[in-house]
């Protein structure tokens, strides 16, 4: 991603795409047409791990928002990572109504430091079998946290710069 470049999507309460900006469909690959109504994880890359997006429904269905380093697939089968922030959207009186999600292009050096980290995770779902596979790959994140001494938040967003 460019600096200073901004996607944005957002998503009804069950994940479908129902907004994206251009650089959406420009970094996605993919036209408007093919996105509005799919799935989000249309551009989920398989080199992410599953408690990575736990984590980020987890926070989501609790009401608040997260931030996370995503590695998207673009329509090509190309990759391109972000610093994405999603948050739940809320009518007037409270309800739900989907998650708004922001990217923008995510500090090199931090890539550098995720992409080990998100491959030892996918290695530990790999060894663990897909029925203890989030479990295993969480308690990997949380342990790793703990020795550093920082939660989740601190973790992500000390390593963009913030």
């Amino acid at each position: 991603m460019l600096d200073g470049d901004l996607i944005v999507s957002k998503t009804d309460v069950k994940g479908r795409i129902t907004y994206g900006n251009r650089a959406f469909n420009q970094y996605s690959g993919f036209t408007e047409n093919e996105l509005l109504g799919t799935q989000h994880n249309i551009i989920r890359h398989p080199d992410m791990p599953r408690a990575v997006f736990k984590l980020l429904w987890d926070r989501l269905k609790d009401g608040q928002e997260v931030f996370a380093y995503v590695k998207n697939i673009t329509k090509s089968g190309a990759y391109y990572w972000v610093f994405a922030n999603v948050t739940p959207s809320y009518d007037a009186q409270g309800t739900l109504l989907g998650y708004f999600s922001v990217r923008r292009k995510p500090n090199p050096a931090a890539i550098k430091q995720i992409q080990p980290l998100y491959t030892q995770m996918l290695e530990a779902e790999r060894l663990a079998g897909a029925r203890d596979a989030m479990d295993v790959s969480t308690q990997l994140l949380l342990g790793i946290l703990a020795d550093k001494k920082l939660s989740y938040d601190d973790f992500v967003l000390g390593l963009q710069g913030y």
